[in-house]
Order: structure tokens, then sequence, then C-alpha cells
């Protein structure tokens, strides 16, 4: 499924070298075709709750899915808040 520029997704998976968990949500902000075996992915940036950058990475489309009609966004403290200073810097 390729998903627009700028869509919120969930990721399915953990991120540890962000402190990230799956269901967190990140915004699409590019799209990377794949090549022979390799699948498409999308470079992801995910915020906090005052939206201040926390993250950004690339990941293969298995990675994320698309938002639901059914569920909740949530927030939780980030584990390491040492990301959001080099980032904010």
């Amino acid at each position: 499924m390729k998903f627009a520029l700028f869509t919120r997704v969930a990721l399915r998976v953990n991120i540890p070298q962000y402190n990230l968990c799956q269901g967190d949500v990140a915004t699409i902000v590019e799209y990377h075709q794949g090549h022979e075996n390799q699948e498409p992915g999308y470079s992801l940036e995910v915020f906090n709750a005052l939206g201040k950058t926390i993250a950004i990475f690339t990941a293969p489309e298995s990675h994320i899915e698309p938002l639901g009609a059914h569920e909740v966004l949530h927030v939780r403290p980030l584990k390491d808040s040492s990301l959001l200073t080099q980032l904010t810097s």
C-alpha cells in the first residue's frame, strides 16, 4: 500500500534507537521506491505532544500501518529526553 506524503501512520514495530514503540504515530515525509528485492520505504518524522521533532528516520513499508477510525491517540513519556534536546538545539 503506497501512502501519500504527510500522512500520519502508526509504527508496527519498536524503533529502539529512538525509544519509539509499536503504535507510536509518525508522519510520512518522503517515499523511497524499492529496488530489485528491496521493499519500498518511507522517511518518517515523529513529534512530541507539543509538536517538536524527536526523530527522523527511514523505515520499510512493512513497519508502518494506516491509522484507523477505531483507534485513539495516546500520550506516553519519552524514555530518553536527550533525543529531543539533540534535535532542537
